[in-house]
């Protein structure tokens, strides 16, 4: 049974930059997603539409469809982003569900880890949606409006107010973070266990069920950067 790290495992160095099992893998389902977008974007210029093309078209209306009645009229600068965050986050959830990913050993390492089963990559997500909340709430409000949120000193009662919602702006890093990162993780262990344990078709119900959560996560995640994004921009 291979052995079941919290931390992703250094594969190999460039330069100084240590590249992890997880970094590994996520780079293909990065190379995996560029020819996805190229193929979509030839098929739009050329006129000639595949099964592929109306697919996508169908899953991205989903989407712009859910976003919009969360973000209403500010859907046309919130969508490409959502979107992202949604479809990134599927295709690395689903990734480390792949036969291989997790047993096939370099050593006593695992060649490949979900990328979201790595705490810093769940990290940097979190991190992108809060900073660009807060770019988003500064570009609708102005700095002056936007910054009153946090710091106000008309009375006693607003200052501490604007302490709590500092307080509530790192919570949701940490939120967004270990959130993403314990459910996929929890999923890939468990998985792991199953299938050394159990024969393997034993495992295909957990299979189906982590399919199923790699789904959710990456809704929950791009629907409550949604709710973010249309608080930050609201007059309160």
């Amino acid at each position: 049974m291979p052995e079941i790290s919290i931390k992703a495992e250094t594969l190999f160095q460039i330069g100084g930059f240590k590249v992890t099992n997880s970094l590994f893998l996520s780079f293909f389902v990065f190379l995996f997603l560029l020819a996805l977008g190229l193929l979509y974007y030839r098929e739009i210029r050329s006129g000639k539409h595949t099964g592929l093309y109306y697919f996508l078209n169908l899953v991205l209306r989903t989407l712009y469809n859910l976003f919009e009645s969360i973000v209403h009229d500010k859907i046309g600068v919130f969508f490409p982003l959502l979107s992202a965050f949604f479809i990134w986050i599927i295709f690395q959830n689903w990734s480390g569900l792949l036969p291989g990913v997790g047993s096939v050993l370099v050593g006593h390492i695992p060649l490949f880890r979900g990328n979201n089963a790595d705490i810093n990559a769940t990290l940097a997500l979190a991190l992108v949606a809060v900073i660009m909340v807060q770019i988003y709430g500064v570009k609708f409000l102005g700095f002056k409006t936007y910054i009153q949120k946090f710091i106000n000193f008309s009375n006693p009662v607003n200052f501490v107010l604007g302490i709590l919602e500092i307080m509530s702006e790192f919570s949701k890093i940490l939120s967004f973070t270990f959130r993403l990162f314990g459910n996929i993780f929890a999923g890939e262990v468990l998985l792991t266990i199953v299938a050394f344990l159990i024969p393997v078709l034993a495992s295909f119900p957990f299979l189906i069920l982590e399919v199923f959560m790699g789904l959710v996560q990456a809704l929950v995640f791009s629907m409550l950067t949604s709710v973010f994004f249309s608080l930050a921009v609201s007059q309160h």
